[in-house]
């Protein structure tokens, strides 16, 4: 049995290098890959069509979409295409607040998880269960037109993997029922709280119309909490509070 405190030593030490050598650079660069991917993107504003009218806009996006995101109703049909949207779409967002917020969560919870699993393996754990949390939103909603984009799912997966591997690490938050007063809780009362809603949310979601696929996020969720678990249920988990404020969240 691992000593907890030497375990959360050892983490800390980690960590420590990691920031002197400039950060998780997977977590680092996967934000900047969606943040250019945005940019260049019809939705940003700094790339409009060349009439720029507003109808050429909303069919420059509407195309956008269409080439990069998955349809669900497309997705079954075998084409080499459609089965590689659920990667494209993984770097495609729909507006700014869509990918400021996505971007939030995974730099407060992205930079330890890559710690814990190697920058290779966290590569694989995100692209992965990112891709598997849209095909399981698709398989859902099969005759749904809808086009789905956006890093959610696997983000949701990295929220997954971060309440296995460091329950006790205390995150701030602000919630809009408390007047957005900062408080910080542990983080798996955050990240339940954060699963409850989501799961209920996919209750009282319609089958298939526009609007946030929370059923991406309940699915990578527990992806990634099922991939921790079984890669590192025979390793200690880094348990102590003091290894453990790495930014802030706004579940």
């Amino acid at each position: 049995m691992i000593d907890r405190r030497a375990a959360a030593d050892r983490f800390t030490s980690g960590m420590l290098r990691t920031v002197a050598s400039g950060g998780p650079p997977v977590t680092h660069a996967l934000i900047a890959l969606c943040a250019l991917v945005f940019l260049i993107s019809p939705l940003s504003g700094f790339n409009p069509p060349s009439s720029g009218t507003p109808d050429a806009l909303l069919a420059a996006q509407a195309g956008y979409f269409e080439r990069w995101g998955v349809i669900p109703s497309e997705l079954w049909d075998g084409s080499a295409r459609a089965l590689l949207t659920p990667l494209t779409a993984l770097f495609v967002h729909g507006s700014w607040l869509h990918l400021l917020g996505n971007m939030l969560f995974l730099y407060v919870f992205g930079a330890m998880a890559e710690e814990r699993m190697g920058h290779a393996e966290f590569v694989f754990f995100y692209v992965t269960c990112g891709y598997l949390a849209l095909v399981g939103y698709a398989a859902a909603h099969a005759t749904s037109d809808q086009t789905l984009v956006g890093a959610s799912g696997a983000i949701s997966a990295v929220l997954g993997a971060f309440l296995y591997l460091f329950p006790r690490a205390r995150v701030t938050s602000l919630f809009p029922f408390l007047f957005f007063l900062p408080l910080r809780f542990p983080a798996w009362i955050v990240l339940i709280f954060w699963f409850v809603l989501q799961w209920l949310a996919v209750q009282g979601a319609g089958s298939g119309g526009p609007g946030v696929a929370y059923l991406a996020h309940v699915v990578g969720f527990a992806l990634g909490f099922l991939y921790a678990w079984g890669r590192y249920r025979r390793t200690d988990r880094v348990k102590s509070p003091a290894t453990a404020t790495e930014g802030e969240s706004q579940p």
